[in-house]
Protein backbone atom coordinates (compact mmCIF):
# COMPACT_ATOMS: atom_id res chain seq x y z
CA UNK A 1 0.00 0.00 0.00
CA UNK A 2 1.43 3.37 -0.95
CA UNK A 3 1.68 6.19 1.52
CA UNK A 4 -1.48 8.27 1.78
CA UNK A 5 -0.96 11.91 2.64
CA UNK A 6 -4.45 11.95 4.18
CA UNK A 7 -3.09 9.73 6.99
CA UNK A 8 -0.16 12.00 7.75
CA UNK A 9 -0.46 13.62 11.16
CA UNK A 10 -2.86 11.08 12.55
CA UNK A 11 -1.98 9.21 15.74
CA UNK A 12 -2.49 5.52 16.44
CA UNK A 13 -2.22 3.56 19.67
CA UNK A 14 -1.31 -0.09 19.11
CA UNK A 15 -1.53 -2.34 22.15
CA UNK A 16 0.64 -5.44 22.14
CA UNK A 17 2.81 -3.65 19.59
CA UNK A 18 6.18 -4.96 20.72
CA UNK A 19 6.23 -8.10 18.60
CA UNK A 20 4.29 -10.31 16.21
CA UNK A 21 1.17 -8.96 14.57
CA UNK A 22 1.25 -5.78 16.67
CA UNK A 23 4.77 -4.97 15.53
CA UNK A 24 3.78 -5.42 11.90
CA UNK A 25 0.70 -3.24 12.42
CA UNK A 26 2.81 -0.45 13.91
CA UNK A 27 5.13 -0.53 10.89
CA UNK A 28 2.27 -0.62 8.38
CA UNK A 29 0.56 2.38 9.95
CA UNK A 30 3.84 4.29 10.15
CA UNK A 31 4.37 3.59 6.44
CA UNK A 32 1.14 5.52 5.84
CA UNK A 33 2.44 8.56 7.72
CA UNK A 34 0.71 7.75 11.00
CA UNK A 35 2.48 8.63 14.25
CA UNK A 36 2.42 5.52 16.41
CA UNK A 37 2.24 4.93 20.16
CA UNK A 38 3.40 1.38 20.83
CA UNK A 39 2.32 -0.24 24.09
CA UNK A 40 3.50 -3.62 25.33
CA UNK A 41 3.83 -5.12 28.78
CA UNK A 42 6.80 -7.15 27.53
CA UNK A 43 10.10 -6.04 26.06
CA UNK A 44 10.00 -4.98 22.44
CA UNK A 45 8.19 -1.66 22.33
CA UNK A 46 11.47 0.29 22.39
CA UNK A 47 12.96 -1.84 19.62
CA UNK A 48 9.91 -1.39 17.38
CA UNK A 49 9.72 2.35 18.05
CA UNK A 50 13.43 2.74 17.30
CA UNK A 51 13.08 0.86 14.02
CA UNK A 52 10.17 3.04 12.92
CA UNK A 53 11.98 6.21 13.97
CA UNK A 54 15.03 5.14 11.95
CA UNK A 55 12.80 5.14 8.87
CA UNK A 56 11.81 8.77 9.43
CA UNK A 57 8.46 8.29 11.15
CA UNK A 58 7.57 9.12 14.74
CA UNK A 59 6.95 6.33 17.23
CA UNK A 60 6.97 6.29 21.04
CA UNK A 61 7.13 3.18 23.26
CA UNK A 62 5.04 2.64 26.39
CA UNK A 63 4.98 -0.08 29.05
CA UNK A 64 1.57 -0.59 30.62
CA UNK A 65 -0.69 -3.49 31.57
CA UNK A 66 -3.93 -2.91 29.64
CA UNK A 67 -5.84 -5.24 31.99
CA UNK A 68 -5.30 -2.72 34.81
CA UNK A 69 -7.70 0.23 35.08
CA UNK A 70 -5.26 2.87 36.34
CA UNK A 71 -2.46 1.81 34.00
CA UNK A 72 -4.72 1.92 30.95
CA UNK A 73 -6.06 5.35 31.87
CA UNK A 74 -2.47 6.53 32.37
CA UNK A 75 -1.47 5.06 29.01
CA UNK A 76 -4.11 7.00 27.11
CA UNK A 77 -3.32 10.19 29.02
CA UNK A 78 0.38 9.75 28.22
CA UNK A 79 -0.38 9.34 24.51
CA UNK A 80 -2.53 12.47 24.49
CA UNK A 81 0.14 14.44 26.37
CA UNK A 82 2.78 13.29 23.88
CA UNK A 83 0.88 13.65 20.61
CA UNK A 84 -2.05 15.92 21.42
CA UNK A 85 -4.64 13.69 19.78
CA UNK A 86 -5.72 10.11 19.07
CA UNK A 87 -7.29 8.95 15.80
CA UNK A 88 -6.76 5.19 15.67
CA UNK A 89 -6.90 2.52 18.35
CA UNK A 90 -5.75 -1.01 17.56
CA UNK A 91 -6.72 -3.42 20.33
CA UNK A 92 -4.16 -6.11 19.58
CA UNK A 93 -2.80 -7.14 23.00
CA UNK A 94 -3.78 -10.65 23.98
CA UNK A 95 -2.66 -13.97 25.39
CA UNK A 96 -3.25 -17.52 24.24
CA UNK A 97 -4.85 -18.66 27.46
CA UNK A 98 -4.95 -22.09 29.03
CA UNK A 99 -4.91 -25.32 27.04
CA UNK A 100 -7.29 -28.06 28.06
CA UNK A 101 -10.85 -29.10 28.73
CA UNK A 102 -12.92 -26.47 30.51
CA UNK A 103 -13.33 -28.46 33.73
CA UNK A 104 -9.56 -28.91 33.92
CA UNK A 105 -8.67 -25.21 33.60
CA UNK A 106 -7.70 -23.30 36.72
CA UNK A 107 -10.02 -20.45 37.62
CA UNK A 108 -6.99 -18.16 37.86
CA UNK A 109 -5.95 -19.01 34.28
CA UNK A 110 -9.50 -18.41 33.02
CA UNK A 111 -9.69 -15.05 34.78
CA UNK A 112 -6.30 -14.00 33.39
CA UNK A 113 -7.36 -14.71 29.80
CA UNK A 114 -10.59 -12.77 30.27
CA UNK A 115 -8.69 -9.94 31.97
CA UNK A 116 -6.13 -9.42 29.21
CA UNK A 117 -8.10 -10.26 26.08
CA UNK A 118 -11.57 -8.90 26.87
CA UNK A 119 -11.15 -6.54 29.81
CA UNK A 120 -8.07 -5.04 28.14
CA UNK A 121 -10.06 -4.33 24.98
CA UNK A 122 -12.83 -2.77 27.06
CA UNK A 123 -10.49 -0.58 29.08
CA UNK A 124 -8.43 0.69 26.16
CA UNK A 125 -11.62 1.49 24.26
CA UNK A 126 -13.24 3.15 27.27
CA UNK A 127 -10.38 5.56 27.90
CA UNK A 128 -9.55 6.18 24.23
CA UNK A 129 -13.11 6.85 23.12
CA UNK A 130 -13.51 10.43 24.45
CA UNK A 131 -10.43 11.42 22.44
CA UNK A 132 -11.49 9.51 19.33
CA UNK A 133 -14.83 11.33 19.41
CA UNK A 134 -12.96 14.63 19.07
CA UNK A 135 -11.54 13.68 15.65
CA UNK A 136 -13.24 13.34 12.27
CA UNK A 137 -11.64 10.14 10.93
CA UNK A 138 -11.57 8.04 14.09
CA UNK A 139 -11.50 4.28 14.02
CA UNK A 140 -10.93 1.24 16.19
CA UNK A 141 -9.66 -2.08 14.90
CA UNK A 142 -10.04 -5.00 17.28
CA UNK A 143 -7.80 -7.99 16.68
CA UNK A 144 -9.89 -11.06 17.42
CA UNK A 145 -9.28 -14.52 15.94
CA UNK A 146 -10.91 -17.13 13.75
CA UNK A 147 -11.34 -18.91 17.11
CA UNK A 148 -13.92 -16.23 17.85
CA UNK A 149 -16.30 -17.65 15.23
CA UNK A 150 -15.55 -21.38 15.43
CA UNK A 151 -15.22 -23.87 18.27
CA UNK A 152 -11.54 -24.76 18.52
CA UNK A 153 -10.35 -27.76 20.53
CA UNK A 154 -9.03 -27.25 24.06
CA UNK A 155 -9.31 -23.45 23.99
CA UNK A 156 -12.51 -22.52 25.86
CA UNK A 157 -11.18 -19.34 27.49
CA UNK A 158 -9.49 -18.06 24.34
CA UNK A 159 -12.55 -18.80 22.18
CA UNK A 160 -14.82 -17.12 24.71
CA UNK A 161 -12.80 -13.91 24.76
CA UNK A 162 -12.36 -13.69 21.00
CA UNK A 163 -16.04 -14.44 20.39
CA UNK A 164 -16.93 -11.68 22.82
CA UNK A 165 -14.65 -9.24 21.02
CA UNK A 166 -16.31 -10.10 17.71
CA UNK A 167 -19.78 -9.22 18.99
CA UNK A 168 -18.52 -6.27 21.02
CA UNK A 169 -17.21 -4.90 17.72
CA UNK A 170 -20.68 -5.13 16.21
CA UNK A 171 -22.30 -3.51 19.25
CA UNK A 172 -19.82 -0.63 19.37
CA UNK A 173 -20.37 -0.01 15.68
CA UNK A 174 -24.08 0.47 16.40
CA UNK A 175 -23.52 2.95 19.22
CA UNK A 176 -20.60 4.92 17.85
CA UNK A 177 -21.21 4.92 14.10
CA UNK A 178 -23.69 7.81 14.44
CA UNK A 179 -21.03 9.64 16.47
CA UNK A 180 -18.41 9.31 13.75
CA UNK A 181 -16.23 6.44 14.99
CA UNK A 182 -15.83 3.33 12.84
CA UNK A 183 -15.16 0.02 14.62
CA UNK A 184 -14.14 -3.18 12.83
CA UNK A 185 -12.50 -6.47 13.75
CA UNK A 186 -9.77 -8.49 12.06
CA UNK A 187 -9.70 -12.24 12.62
CA UNK A 188 -6.33 -13.82 11.84
CA UNK A 189 -6.07 -17.52 11.17
CA UNK A 190 -2.79 -19.43 11.02
CA UNK A 191 -0.13 -16.74 11.29
CA UNK A 192 3.61 -17.30 11.39
CA UNK A 193 4.07 -15.92 14.89
CA UNK A 194 4.31 -17.28 18.40
CA UNK A 195 1.54 -15.92 20.64
CA UNK A 196 2.87 -15.36 24.13
CA UNK A 197 6.33 -16.65 23.23
CA UNK A 198 5.27 -20.16 24.15
CA UNK A 199 7.75 -21.90 21.86
CA UNK A 200 10.64 -20.04 23.47
CA UNK A 201 9.69 -21.55 26.83
CA UNK A 202 9.62 -25.12 25.54
CA UNK A 203 12.43 -27.63 25.02
CA UNK A 204 13.74 -27.47 21.46
CA UNK A 205 12.08 -30.73 20.38
CA UNK A 206 8.67 -29.66 21.74
CA UNK A 207 8.97 -26.20 20.16
CA UNK A 208 9.80 -27.76 16.80
CA UNK A 209 6.86 -30.14 17.14
CA UNK A 210 4.48 -27.26 17.93
CA UNK A 211 5.65 -25.38 14.83
CA UNK A 212 5.38 -28.55 12.71
CA UNK A 213 1.77 -29.09 13.81
CA UNK A 214 0.86 -25.52 12.89
CA UNK A 215 2.51 -25.86 9.49
CA UNK A 216 0.72 -29.15 8.87
CA UNK A 217 -2.66 -27.70 9.84
CA UNK A 218 -2.11 -24.57 7.77
CA UNK A 219 -1.21 -26.69 4.76
CA UNK A 220 -4.72 -28.18 4.79
CA UNK A 221 -6.39 -24.78 4.39
CA UNK A 222 -7.36 -23.46 0.93
CA UNK A 223 -4.28 -21.25 0.54
CA UNK A 224 -2.09 -23.98 2.00
CA UNK A 225 0.21 -21.97 4.25
CA UNK A 226 0.48 -19.69 7.24
CA UNK A 227 0.23 -15.94 6.70
CA UNK A 228 2.96 -13.48 7.51
CA UNK A 229 2.27 -10.84 10.14
CA UNK A 230 2.59 -8.20 7.42
CA UNK A 231 -0.34 -9.72 5.52
CA UNK A 232 -2.53 -9.17 8.56
CA UNK A 233 -1.12 -5.72 9.23
CA UNK A 234 -1.93 -4.50 5.72
CA UNK A 235 -5.60 -5.33 6.26
CA UNK A 236 -5.55 -3.40 9.54
CA UNK A 237 -3.93 -0.43 7.80
CA UNK A 238 -6.62 -0.52 5.12
CA UNK A 239 -9.39 -0.52 7.74
CA UNK A 240 -7.73 2.44 9.47
CA UNK A 241 -7.56 4.40 6.23
CA UNK A 242 -10.18 6.49 4.45
CA UNK A 243 -10.36 3.76 1.79
CA UNK A 244 -12.50 1.85 4.33
CA UNK A 245 -14.68 4.88 5.12
CA UNK A 246 -17.97 2.97 4.69
CA UNK A 247 -16.91 -0.04 6.76
CA UNK A 248 -18.01 -0.40 10.37
CA UNK A 249 -19.13 -3.43 12.31
CA UNK A 250 -17.29 -5.59 9.77
CA UNK A 251 -15.75 -8.88 10.85
CA UNK A 252 -12.84 -9.44 8.48
CA UNK A 253 -11.15 -12.84 8.38
CA UNK A 254 -7.51 -13.04 7.29
CA UNK A 255 -7.29 -16.78 7.41
CA UNK A 256 -6.37 -18.26 4.03
CA UNK A 257 -9.91 -19.58 3.77
CA UNK A 258 -9.75 -21.81 6.86
CA UNK A 259 -13.14 -20.75 8.24
CA UNK A 260 -14.72 -21.55 4.86
CA UNK A 261 -13.75 -25.21 5.10
CA UNK A 262 -14.87 -28.20 7.09
CA UNK A 263 -11.40 -28.74 8.51
CA UNK A 264 -10.20 -26.26 11.14
CA UNK A 265 -7.08 -27.92 12.52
Amino acid sequence: MEKQQTMSGRVALVTGGGRGIGEAIAHSLADLGVRVAICDIHDGAERVAAAISSEGQRAVPYHYDISDVEQTADLVNSVINEFGRLDILVNNAGIGGAHGLLHEINVEDWDRTISVNLRGTFLATKYAMPHLLEQTHSTIINIASTYGIIGAPLAPDYCATKGAIVNLTRQLAVDYGPLGVRINAVLPGYIDTDLGGRRANLPKDQAEEMFRRRETSAALQPLGRQATTTEVARVVAFLASDDASFMTGSIVTVDGGCTSTFYHG
